[in-house]
């Protein structure tokens, strides 16, 4: 099964509610997240999350589906189409 880098941004609005929620399906879809950054926006009621994940092209529509079907998220993906072994590890 062909498996892409997948770029995914998240704005979860009202966070404090709507944090466990995102959190179960981040759960959910943890092993085929390979990066996570999180941070709430200065006035603390919204967080920004980002993702970086490899995953096939159905899995990446499952997390999509599961992210939008929660109020309050917003969800917007950046598909690399290109295996994970065909990216260049930068080195010292």
């Amino acid at each position: 099964m062909k498996r892409d880098i997948t770029i995914v941004g998240l704005i979860v609005d009202e966070r404090a509610s709507y944090a466990p929620e995102v959190q179960d399906v981040l759960t959910k879809y943890g092993v085929q997240i390979l990066s996570r950054s999180g941070i709430p926006t200065p006035s603390k009621d919204k967080g920004i999350i980002t993702l970086i994940m490899e995953s096939s092209e159905q899995e990446r529509l499952e997390i999509e589906q599961d992210l939008q079907s929660i109020g309050g998220v917003q969800v917007r993906t950046m598909n690399f189409d290109e295996p994970a072994d065909n990216f260049t590890q930068c080195k010292r």
